[in-house]
């Protein structure tokens, strides 16, 4: 399963002092998630961007 943590839309929100999922989903697509339908989120993005960098070279 691949971590929250590591994507590029988990953002801290300095109001809440929180991190969330800055993903624009529609209801369908959150109901899929939260129901486990999804092994791994769709929507995860590699937030490393020495990792793109390092493709580019």
């Amino acid at each position: 399963m691949i971590s929250c943590e590591s994507c590029a839309f988990y953002v801290y929100d300095d109001e809440f002092e929180e991190y969330f999922c800055d993903v624009n989903m529609d209801e369908d697509d959150t109901a899929r998630l939260m129901s486990g339908q999804y092994k791994e989120c769709p929507f995860w993005r590699n937030g490393d961007e020495y990792d793109t960098v390092k493709h580019q070279m």
